[in-house]
């Protein structure tokens, strides 16, 4: 019964977003970016094939939007959140369907990382453009940090249960509210949501449903904003909801798995090369 009313209300944050976008694109159709269809539709089916797999997108797709030149770095933030939310949402509704996780443990780390990201949407929309490279930047190393943890095993934990309790709830609460707010500076939740489960004694496979779903509950929250304040890519956000969402559905549904260490090694090179990039270039920005 939980599960049925978390996705219903997903999906109707799904579609309230989809609306909003609709209407925003419209409205701006004549002042349009330069930026490729083809390419940024690329770039958002890429990003959220892998993610359905577990890597994460916005390491991914940043890279490749800085690599493929189809967007500002003034508004990459915006543009993450925005395109990636409707595909998202879906990744949530799928895997909480799929794997059990205890009804408080879900409900409580989804609706904290929703606040932490209503909070920082709001700050990282207005951000100038040397700021948002330096905090890309930062935001990469981090990401990066926490894929080689979670890769090399470095945090002792994982088990078998389902959901928390006491200390180590209000712990995972709390911590999911910040990487909630992180989230809309360009930090990928995956990775560092993931390496928190393992380290409560979760098991790994509860990741999936807690990380997509707290996803899923702050990117429409923090897609609002963005498409409030106008600080997002409209076209690049257009066409990767509709790529994003059929990439979704190939990689849960038709794919499933892939072998990926090697897959993970080579983003990880790609998210530190990027992030030294973008470092640069901020430090560079008078």
């Amino acid at each position: 019964m939980i599960t049925t009313v978390i996705w219903i209300v997903f999906l109707l944050l799904a579609v309230w977003i989809a609306f909003l976008l609709w209407l925003d694109y419209k409205k701006h159709k004549d002042n349009l970016e330069k930026n490729s269809w083809v390419k940024t539709g690329a770039i958002g089916f890429i990003g959220n094939f892998f993610d359905t797999l577990g890597i994460g997108s916005f390491a991914i797709e940043t890279a490749l939007f800085k690599f493929m030149n189809q967007t500002e770095d003034r508004v990459l933030p915006g543009t993450l959140n925005v395109a990636n939310t409707i595909a998202t949402v879906a990744q949530g509704i799928i895997f909480i369907q799929i794997i059990e996780v205890e009804p408080i443990t879900l409900i409580t780390m989804l609706a904290s990382a929703g606040l932490g990201a209503t909070l920082g949407a709001g700050i990282v929309s207005n951000f100038s453009e040397k700021s948002v490279r330096l905090t890309m930047g930062v935001a990469l190393l981090v990401t990066s940090g926490f894929m080689i943890v979670t890769k090399l095993n470095w945090i002792e934990g994982g088990g078998i249960a389902l959901g928390l309790t006491g200390a180590k709830l209000a712990i995972g609460v709390i911590v999911n509210f910040i990487l909630g707010a992180l989230m809309t500076a360009g930090i990928g939740l995956y990775a560092p949501c993931m390496a928190l489960v393992f380290a409560l004694g979760m098991s790994p496979a509860v990741a999936f449903p807690i990380m997509m779903g707290s996803c899923a509950v702050l990117m429409p929250f923090a897609a609002y904003r963005f498409i409030k304040e106008g600080a997002y890519n409209r076209k690049a956000s257009l066409i990767i909801s509709i790529t994003g969402l059929i990439a979704v559905f190939i990689a849960a549904f038709v794919v499933k798995s892939l072998p990926l260490d090697a897959l993970r090694w080579l983003v990880l090179v790609v998210v530190i090369y990027t992030a030294t990039v973008m470092l640069r270039a901020g430090l560079a920005t008078s």
